[in-house]
């Protein structure tokens, strides 16, 4: 039987509930019970010093990749596969600055990155970018699409627990600079419809430090017409899903489009910004507009033509062809 080694540090981290987090709980649910001849030890980054206590293991998979922040293990004679997810921070440099110590950590991160045997990412935007900013070469990255939360779908009578408005634009996601978050309020205030977040960075702005760069874009905003909820388990989710308006996902920038992929699920109609990962993701059952225009922002809100749910994508199309790494590796 095949060891692999699976990290699962993003579930016990700030990034649990996350993008991060949300693809490694998945991704490993999916994995075990497709893969009988692989065995799998869940791995903390911290206990990567004692891999010799942990038997032989052919494969270590690391389902994260942090840009400023040692956690990619260097030397080990296991092959490695290291999912990115997006380099967004190498993107926007002004506003997500690494400091000293962060610029050293992402040279040694790309030392190490160069030792790896296979590089798992989201999206062909993402593949690009990875392949400019990292210099990993295109025959070590492999594209393997992520899918909705099975439990968001359509349904007739969605619970309206949190006394939402009738009529509402809903965003899901954190609020750092690619997001384009004041550009979205503005929009919501030109078409007079109220604005309902979801994530705990939004739950909590008040605690945030906005003279940090990644952050400083929020200084100033006005919220009172924003209803922020912050994290709300599934349950809860997917009748959001249901009751919203529209959805709308205004990013500059982004390495896959998950928020959009829930939204199609739940038959939820769909703005978001006119850019590659998007029209990747949503192709004609999106309404897209110029995420630096708030004019043609607010023109889309106002006005989505009508979507569909996909099922293009599936959890267990995403550990199929992430086992099929492994045994290329193999």
């Amino acid at each position: 039987m095949t060891k692999v080694g699976f990290i699962t540090t993003p579930l016990s981290s700030a990034h649990a509930v996350r993008g991060v987090g949300f693809y490694t709980k998945h991704l490993l649910g999916y994995l075990k019970p497709l893969a009988p001849e692989f065995r799998f030890e869940i791995l903390e980054i911290n206990s990567l010093g004692q891999l010799d206590q942990l038997g032989q293991l052919e494969i270590i998979h690391y389902p994260f990749f942090d840009l400023f922040r040692r956690t990619l293990r260097t030397f080990l004679d296991i092959k490695t596969v290291v999912t990115i997810h997006d380099v967004i921070p190498l993107e926007f440099p002004d506003h997500y600055p690494p400091g000293l110590k962060g610029w050293l950590n992402l040279r040694l991160q790309r030392l190490a990155l160069s030792e790896v045997e296979g590089v798992i990412t989201d999206s062909y935007a993402s593949v690009q970018s990875i392949h400019k900013h990292l210099n990993v070469p295109h025959e070590k990255i492999k594209l393997i699409y992520l899918a909705a939360n099975p439990i968001l779908k359509k349904i007739n009578k969605p619970a309206n627990k949190y006394k939402l408005p009738k009529k509402f634009v809903l965003y899901v996601g954190d609020i750092n600079y690619n997001k384009n978050i004041p550009n979205l309020i503005t929009a919501c205030r030109i078409i007079d419809t109220p604005l309902v977040m979801i994530g705990k960075q939004a739950g909590e702005v008040e605690k945030l430090d906005l003279s940090h760069p990644e952050l400083s874009h929020l200084r100033g905003l006005d919220w009172s017409t924003v209803t922020r909820l912050g994290f709300v388990p599934d349950a809860d989710l997917v009748n959001i899903y249901n009751l919203a308006t529209v959805y709308c996902q205004p990013s500059f920038a982004e390495g896959s489009a998950l928020t959009i992929l829930e939204a199609l699920a739940c038959g939820t109609l769909v703005t978001c910004s006119d850019i590659p990962v998007f029209h990747e993701h949503a192709g004609e059952a999106a309404t897209y507009f110029d995420p630096y225009n708030i004019d043609t922002m607010a023109k889309a809100l106002q006005n989505p033509h009508a979507s569909f749910q996909t099922t293009k994508f599936t959890w267990e199309q995403t550990a199929r062809q992430t086992l099929s790494v492994y045994q290329e590796l193999l």
